[in-house]
């Protein structure tokens, strides 16, 4: 990764493992904004976000940017994940889970991305297929994911649906969970985890990451994962829309009451 003036070891180390091939593009024009950045989104995110294993904070890196439209950046830390043993299936995958949350268009650029990544490194393209339904089973198996991550509100969201509106129930259980979340490569709480990532970074869908925070809660990824996780992409997304994204956090999983003490006015 770019060497930068003022880097402290840990961010210069950080940045060099995920983004072992890349150059800081404003090192050398800019480099105040290399160094605060730098110590900042490779330095105390890092310190702040321990949890995080370097699979699951590339996976949702990966996500922000696709949601943010951040294809330089997404290049970049795609080289690095991949160096760090995601496999271009698990790439795939989140490209896939993308599609129907942030529309094929926003997703199309980050696909012809990533095919030409895995091609310059002697990955041959299709890759093995993941999917586990057919055009007869996909409504049942993404019905039964549903009730499994949001429990039997979907069953009453589609009996109570309008007749005229019952055909979006229908697609987001047939397409977004039966076409997608049912294939192979990641499992239900990785899924769940990018999908609030997507949706968090996308922007303007407060509901639906208030509705993900309670999924992500019933497949397991709790309260301090969900921190933990937007916290790591705040770099990559800003503040408002990581402050959005804690107000869907503390909504659906309160923090425990603290006490209040003189070192926390400081």
């Amino acid at each position: 990764a770019a060497e930068a003036e003022g880097l402290t070891w840990e961010a210069r180390h950080n940045a060099g493992f995920a983004m072992p091939r890349s150059t800081c593009p404003y090192a050398e024009l800019d480099p105040e904004l290399s160094e605060t950045f730098g110590n900042f989104a490779f330095g105390d995110i890092y310190e702040q976000t321990p949890d995080l294993d370097t699979l699951t904070r590339a996976r949702v890196v990966l996500a922000a940017l696709i949601a943010t439209g951040s294809q330089e950046v997404y290049a970049a830390q795609l080289e690095g994940a991949l160096d760090n043993r995601m496999s271009p299936i698990e790439v795939k995958e989140l490209l896939y889970q993308a599609v129907p949350y942030l529309g094929n268009g926003k997703v199309l650029p980050f696909i012809r991305i990533t095919n030409e990544i895995l091609q310059k490194r002697g990955v041959e393209l299709p890759l093995p297929k993941q999917g586990t339904t057919t055009r007869e089973t996909r409504f049942d198996a993404g019905f039964a994911v549903q009730i499994e991550a949001f429990g039997e509100r979907i069953r009453t969201n589609r009996e109570t649906a309008p007749a005229d509106l019952l055909h979006i129930q229908t697609n987001l259980s047939a397409h977004c969970f039966g076409d997608t979340y049912t294939r192979k490569g990641l499992d239900l709480k990785q899924r769940e985890l990018i999908t609030f990532v997507l949706l968090a970074s996308f922007g303007g869908c407060d509901a639906q990451v208030r509705g993900h925070v309670a999924g992500n809660a019933q497949v397991g990824n709790d309260r301090k994962m969900l921190i933990q996780t937007i916290t790591a992409v705040l770099p990559y997304i800003g503040y408002p829309r990581t402050l959005n994204a804690i107000a869907a956090i503390n909504a659906v999983l309160p923090p425990e009451p603290q006490e209040k003490t003189e070192e926390a006015f400081k």
